[in-house]
């Protein structure tokens, strides 16, 4: 759309995200100098509303921003009592005992919390220090001048869904600042323009991906072990895919149980969302949930490609703070830590600049930090697990990538120096042709839930009348080459059902039913053809979790 008069408000720090990334650079700025100006933008309806995650947390990055979490009621409290690691077989599992794994792999010392209930405390304690947090507000573009990122534009309602003007239009502000944080989470579109625009990951190995699925149960009390975390691989994934899952007793007998498919996978006969409904009915999973209910869920894509994939994370005027950095260590299954980390550091790096007269340039300082720091000490470690697993398989990558933590956790090095990640995720995918189909049970309603149903757990919702935020580049493709090439992943690659291919042969149509994305960004990821591009919606629509 051109030509649109828009309102523009001035900051000094304008934040693209409520996540963990975000709300810990917020409270950093305003406990560094309160004076500053400093505005929070989040696309949920409230702060939480988008936010999933596993979630063992590691308090590292809290107890640097807000030491005192405890006293100041953080909903942090239920350690780590036992940890739990087990290859399953279709009828059995195995237990890996703890003994041989470094000591990274510890989850002792850490919490299991609902990341969504943790940020709505950060927000909490954001505000109290004069942090503005506006929810509901999606961020759609960024505001340039000349490669400066100046700003972005948010709170845009009310277009058709041609994308022309309704009568309820409203064009959204100019939110400007000296620095620009982007913070939206994995494969955030902002992120995506800004890397794009300034060429950000030439020089680094492609970002790698998987998908989370996560449901919250309520279990019999009698099964119910809190503090317990049980991690598990192999079945029914097998060679199909790499993955595993998690499950993690919380308080009130609950459970989370949660499953992620790398989305590397060559046979796109394979449907992520079934596999992880299958998991449930394996006889240990079966045990724990007979007699429970299911009372949540979600899918959320996770960064994967850890330090070899991290772009360059500034531009003029802005910077990639969290998982739209792709902080995530994949071996601990862990990032909140880092994107907290990642929030200080940049907080730190604008507040210096600031002061010093500084605007609109490049926060060298921040990324020389997070290279440097303690990120970079987390990430280097581990960072040959993810590629020897995607190259040598599940067994190979335990044992070597086992072995390859040892030496860096003990010795401070490698024996493999860093090995790279091969093609992107999308490129990844097969020809249908050279894959056998896989055939899955029908889910019994009882363990097991078709995604529609699932999906209304998750309370997602988008106004109809707008336009359809998953825009296809050419609208021929699905039909003309995904579907006879590759049988059309975007029906099963989905975890909310969104994508269809109605009707047969020279009828076959592609339809979107954008009313059920769960904001995962996985079609955006692994559709073969890259012919997706996701886009925000209007603010305040998508999920709404409760205590993701």
């Amino acid at each position: 759309m051109t030509d649109v008069t828009r309102e523009s408000m001035e900051y000094d720090v304008v934040i693209v995200g409520a996540g963990p990334a975000g709300l810990s650079a917020a409270i950093r700025l305003k406990q560094i100098d309160p004076e500053l100006e400093v505005v929070v933008l989040e696309k949920g309806s409230e702060v939480g509303a988008h936010i999933l995650s596993g979630a063992v947390l590691d308090t590292s990055g809290l107890d640097q921003l807000i030491p005192d979490w405890k006293d100041k009621g953080a909903p942090i409290t239920v350690p780590v009592k036992k940890d739990n690691f087990y290859m399953l077989g279709e009828a059995g599992a195995m237990r890996i005992p703890n003994w041989p794994m470094p000591p990274l792999m510890s989850n002792h010392g850490k919490y299991i919390v609902s990341m969504g209930n943790v940020c709505r405390w950060m927000a909490e304690q954001a505000e109290g220090l004069g942090v503005e947090i506006f929810p509901g507000m999606a961020a759609s573009e960024i505001v340039w001048d000349g490669d400066r990122a100046a700003g972005v534009v948010a709170g845009e309602f009310g277009k058709n869904p041609d994308g022309t003007e309704g009568p309820g239009y409203e064009p959204g502000m100019e939110l400007r600042g000296k620095y620009v944080m982007i913070a939206e989470g994995v494969r955030g579109s902002l992120a995506k323009v800004m890397m794009e625009k300034h060429n950000l990951s030439d020089g680094h190995c492609p970002q790698k991906f998987g998908l989370g699925m996560k449901e919250i149960w309520e279990i019999d009390p009698e099964k119910h072990r809190e503090g317990t975390v049980t991690h598990t691989m192999g079945w029914p994934l097998n060679g199909n895919a790499g993955g595993g899952s998690f499950i993690y007793h919380l308080e009130n007998n609950q459970v989370y149980v949660g499953f992620v498919v790398h989305l590397n996978y060559e046979n796109p006969h394979l449907y992520p969302y079934m596999e992880f409904q299958r998991f449930k009915h394996h006889p240990m999973v079966a045990e724990l949930l007979e007699g429970g209910k299911r009372v949540a869920y979600g899918a959320r894509a996770i960064s994967e490609g850890g330090w070899q994939s991290i772009p360059k994370l500034t531009v003029p005027g802005a910077v990639l703070l969290g998982c739209s950095a792709g902080l995530v260590n994949v071996p601990r299954i862990k990032g909140n830590h880092n994107a907290m980390l990642s929030g200080i550091a940049a907080a730190e790096a604008a507040a210096e600049a600031i002061k010093g007269g500084r605007s609109g340039d490049e926060l060298t300082e921040y990324e020389a930090d997070l290279r440097s720091g303690p990120i970079a000490n987390d990430l280097k470690k581990v960072r040959n697990v993810k590629p020897m697993w995607s190259k040598w398989g599940m067994v190979p990558s335990l044992i070597f990538g086992g072995l390859d933590m040892w030496t860096n956790d003990v010795f401070g090095f490698s024996l493999f120096g860093t090995l790279k990640h091969g093609k992107s995720d999308a490129k990844a995918t097969g020809e249908a042709s050279k894959f056998k189909p896989i055939d899955y049970p029908k889910p019994d309603g009882k363990l097991s839930f078709d995604r529609l149903t699932n999906v209304s757990f998750s309370n997602t919702n988008h106004e109809e009348s707008q336009p359809c935020h998953l825009k296809l580049k050419d609208p021929s493709i699905p039909i003309s080459v995904n579907l006879p090439k590759y049988d059309e992943p975007a029906q099963r690659y989905c975890p909310a059902g969104v994508y269809e291919v109605v009707g047969e042969g020279d009828d076959a149509k592609f339809q979107i039913n954008f009313q059920n994305c769960v904001h995962c960004k996985t079609c955006d990821i692994k559709d073969p053809s890259q012919n997706i591009n996701w886009t925000t919606p209007q603010g305040g629509d998508g999920p709404n979790y409760p205590n993701m």
